[in-house]
């Protein structure tokens, strides 16, 4: 089964997200967004796949996305796309859907 984990380095819960994984025995294909950034049809496929739509993707903890919590979706898209830090982390992606690791175990929800 394909894994892949939408990975920020520099989160310790992002760090135990892969440590958890890998503990499993599944190595993931790791995507380091905070370099690649992304793009609108990933953080789309990412809302359906967790069944919480875009907006169950921002970091609301992040100081900017405080002014876009009233934001429709298409706003809320574009200032993703345009600071990558705005998306909520860690992300699991397999073909039974996805999910953010928060609290981590919620990733293997998905395995």
């Amino acid at each position: 089964m394909s894994v892949t984990l939408f990975h920020k380095p520099t989160c310790s819960t992002s760090r135990n997200a892969l440590a958890l994984l890998r503990e499993r025995g599944i190595e993931p294909i790791v995507v380091d967004y905070m370099k690649v950034g992304w793009d609108r049809a990933t953080l789309e496929r990412l809302g359906r796949a967790t069944g919480d739509g875009v907006r169950g993707l921002l970091r609301t903890k992040e100081p900017a996305a405080k002014a876009l919590l009233d934001a429709d979706d298409e706003t809320l898209m574009a200032a993703m796309v345009a600071d990558p830090v705005l998306v909520e982390r860690p992300i699991v992606e397999t073909p039974k859907g996805a999910r953010i690791g928060r609290p981590v175990e919620r990733v293997l929800e998905v395995l």
